[in-house]
């Protein structure tokens, strides 16, 4: 039997059905399990007929693939990649390649790259996003590490990429754990247009009295436009379905939202990073908040809700949500562009912000129509220093913002949580604001602290101090971050 192109690791349903996906386009995979049983079943199941071979263990995995070896993991992240990887060793030799293609967080994989780069092996971090259904017919793939490794990969992943306008959604990403970097600022987005969406909802549902149905309507309509996306497509399709008691089956469902740690791992990074990804950690937030159901339960019986009904023009209302939806969407990548700009500055990385624009256009959770007119902004200016600052961005911001600023003043009224939206508008007048109360903060800051501030009629990075109650001295504290 002919030797394998690459092995894959791990026979979750994402697993099974990138090895499938890989399959149908003409590539010979063998596929690994821990426990024999899955490698079994999916044989005789879901692979069934297929040229899709088994492996009993580590070695005869290994030996059965080509040289250069390639392996691709899909197991959980953390120890368990390392442990994959620990077992992995003794049979591979310089030059073999693994990727984990798992939501493993870019400080792994910068040290798994490290580490294996010592012993030959070649690493690429994959975020990979679509869920079960781009990996079965055409994920995102986001592929960054070993550059050496990518022409020996490129040829399976960019097949079996989801396309649009011919173009696979797998580029190369850049050095290290770039590859996963991208991957979790996508889950960060995520986080926040999920939000966002939602926010849109509980305004039509509890401030406008809209029905299901005509909410329903509304999505459907919002999808042929500027707000064209699987997001709002999904959250339409949601809305349509009754549960067996003949109620919109979303009203069964216990408002408290899980999640599983990228969109914490996005805010932690811009906090270490010092950038003001303020949406999607309300996102983050907002999650949080939900989990405490009980607690909200109790206090909703001991606050009344603001004894305002909505009474005027709810088709104009409709309109300003869908505003405050679009330009919220606006700021929420512009933020993730902020903070991938300022990663590739810290940590060295090369990277291409309209490929990756590109790469989210299909295949994954927040492909959109959207993202186009982000490729467009950086083929016009690959060194674009902010989203906001492109002609486009800034004309669609103007247009919406006046809507933008009923939906949010009509939330605040009504007593309706809209953080993202909020958020979103406060960091729009902040960015677009050339001056802020900072100067105010500064000066408290040397009051107590001799923090020193900079002058407005002195030369940037010059620091000065004043004795604000005369009793205290010319010394100053150290200086500040910016």
């Amino acid at each position: 039997m002919a030797a394998a192109d690459i092995g894959l690791i791990g026979l979750a349903v994402m697993g099974q059905n990138l090895a499938l996906n890989m399959n149908d386009h003409g590539f010979r995979v063998v596929v690994y399990n821990r426990t024999t049983d899955a490698t079994d079943a999916f044989l005789a199941g879901p692979a069934k007929g297929s040229a899709i071979t088994g492996a009993n263990n580590m070695e005869e995995l290994v030996h059965s693939l080509q040289h250069p070896r390639k392996l691709f993991l899909m197991v959980r992240a953390g120890d368990p990649v390392d442990r994959v990887i620990e077992a992995l060793l003794p049979h591979l030799e310089p030059g073999d390649i693994i990727m984990d293609g798992g939501n493993s967080r870019f400080t792994d994989s910068n040290r798994r790259g490290r580490e294996l780069a010592d012993k030959g092996i070649r690493f690429i971090g994959c975020g990979v996003s679509g869920g079960e259904e781009g990996a079965r017919h055409g994920p995102s793939i986001m592929p960054g590490g070993d550059a050496q490794a990518w022409p020996e990969v490129r040829p399976i992943l960019q097949s079996i990429a989801a396309k649009v306008d011919g173009e696979p959604c797998c580029q190369w990403v850049g050095q290290e754990g770039s590859g996963h970097y991208v991957k979790m600022v996508h889950n960060g987005i995520e986080y926040g247009d999920m939000q966002l969406i939602s926010e849109a909802y509980q305004l039509m549902r509890e401030g406008l009295r809209m029905p299901v149905d005509e909410i329903r309507n509304v999505f459907q309509a919002w999808n042929t436009g500027v707000l064209d996306s699987y997001l709002i497509e999904i959250t339409a399709d949601i809305l349509g379905v009754r549960d067996s008691d003949g109620r919109p089956m979303v009203d069964n469902i216990l408002d408290a939202a899980g999640q599983k740690g990228t969109g914490k791992w996005t805010g932690i990074s811009a906090l270490d990073l010092g950038v003001p990804l303020t949406l999607i950690g309300e996102a983050v937030f907002a999650r949080c908040l939900s989990a405490l159901k009980d607690e909200r339960v109790r206090a909703e019986g001991l606050y009344q809700q603001p004894d305002v009904r909505f009474d005027g023009d709810r088709e104009a209302a409709v309109r300003s949500i869908r505003d405050a939806l679009y330009a919220s969407k606006i700021i929420s990548y512009a933020q993730g562009y902020m903070l991938m700009r300022e990663a590739a500055s810290e940590y060295g990385w090369n990277l291409s912000y309209g490929n990756i624009a590109l790469m989210w256009r299909g295949g994954c959770i927040i492909r959109s129509r959207f993202l186009g007119n982000i490729k467009d902004a950086y083929d016009r200016d690959p060194a674009l220093e902010n989203l906001l600052l492109d002609a486009f961005f800034t004309e669609a911001l103007k247009s919406a913002a006046p809507g933008w600023r009923r939906a949010a003043a009509l939330g605040i009224e009504l007593g309706i949580p809209l953080p993202a939206f909020c958020s979103a508008l406060a960091f729009f007048d902040g960015y677009r604001s050339g001056r802020l109360p900072a100067n105010l903060i500064q000066a408290q800051r040397d009051y107590f602290g001799a923090h020193s501030y900079e002058r407005v009629d002195r030369p940037r990075g010059e620091f000065h101090h004043t004795d604000w109650t005369g009793s205290g001295g010319p010394a100053a504290s150290s200086t500040y971050e910016v």
